[in-house]
């Protein structure tokens, strides 16, 4: 498999994809239409060489990430607000959009920050506190560390399989499922169709889903080696470990995602487990959601015609057919 470089989001009725700096986001309107916005995301890490450093960009690739994910987020949900929403904006003065835009901006920032708070106080201090609870019975720093880390797993499991239940997030995780399918399509050399999107696997080695598993595992291995005899010591050592866990995890996804030695693979292996629960076969509605949003940032039939020499690629009036 020859990796495209490529990667993406699933989205409320769609899919997002992007492509270095570049990214095009994709959502079926409630009219039944595919709607395709394009645009460019500078992160932090182009403005400064120190942010590309490997171990070091993980950090800032995963703040960008959050970001552009939240503006996009908001742009699909747009699309399904309530009529009279509609209508009262189109009621207000370009003045007032603007106000509402930039208090809108606000909020998604404060919602965002919320947000990260919350995931952390869950993910990795909500852990260690419990496991605090068994140092009467688990003998030993190194057995509390393991404790800690199958609580956060079980943890983690359980918060995925549980909004799995939810009817949008189960729609999302169909988008989520043909957002792999389409990237599988293509690095597996195949022509981007509908039949052949299809066909292909709907787990990959560079989700985002197997990226926070790494953050779950490595932390838990890291830990190990950090030794602190107070709950509150252990909270805090928790936090300033995770941009350390953040860098390594990144890299450990970047090498997976290029990677197809045996080792590397059995390694992921735990990940497109765990995207059983966070994909779902998509109908081809969807994939053609997902087909629409890779064309509109990615020239996939250069990239077969190069690394697929053999490889007949239709031109671009039958691609779908």
């Amino acid at each position: 498999m020859k990796s495209s470089g490529i990667g993406g989001q699933a989205v409320i009725e769609g899919v997002m994809m992007r492509n270095g700096e570049n990214y095009a986001v994709a959502v079926r309107r409630p009219d039944g239409e595919i709607e395709i916005k394009k645009g460019s995301h500078k992160g932090i890490g182009q403005k400064c060489a120190l942010f590309r450093i490997p171990f070091i960009r993980g950090i800032f690739n995963f703040i960008d990430s959050l970001v552009l994910g939240m503006d996009i987020l908001n742009y699909s949900a747009s699309f399904y607000e309530e009529e009279e929403e509609k209508e009262k904006a189109g009621e207000l003065s370009p003045e007032e959009r603007e106000k509402q835009k930039k208090k809108e901006d606000l909020m998604m920032g404060i919602t965002m920050v919320f947000a990260i708070i919350l995931a952390v106080g869950i993910f990795m201090l909500l852990p260690t506190w419990i496991a605090g609870f068994f140092r009467r019975w688990v003998s030993g720093y190194l057995g509390i560390a393991v404790l800690e880390g199958v609580i956060r797993i079980a943890i983690f499991i359980g918060y995925v399989a549980g909004i799995s239940l939810m009817k949008d997030i189960r729609r999302v995780y169909m988008y989520h499922g043909a957002e792999h399918k389409c990237i599988n399509c293509i690095e597996h050399g195949l022509p981007l169709t509908v039949e052949n999107v299809r066909r292909s696997s709907k787990e990959h080695k560079r989700c985002g889903t197997s990226f926070l598993l790494f953050v779950i595992v490595i932390s838990t291995i890291v830990v190990m080696f950090v030794r602190t005899d107070t709950v509150w010591l252990r909270m805090v050592s928790r936090i300033l470990l995770l941009p350390v866990v953040t860098g390594i995890s990144y890299e450990f996804l970047k090498l997976a995602g290029r990677s197809d030695s045996p080792l590397v693979n059995a390694l992921s292996r735990p990940g497109l487990w765990l995207q059983g629960l966070t994909t779902r076969e998509p109908d081809d509605d969807m994939i053609e959601v997902g087909i629409a949003s890779v064309e509109a940032v990615f020239d996939w039939r250069a990239y077969l015609r190069e690394n697929f020499p053999g490889t007949a690629v239709p031109d671009e009036d039958n691609a779908r057919l």
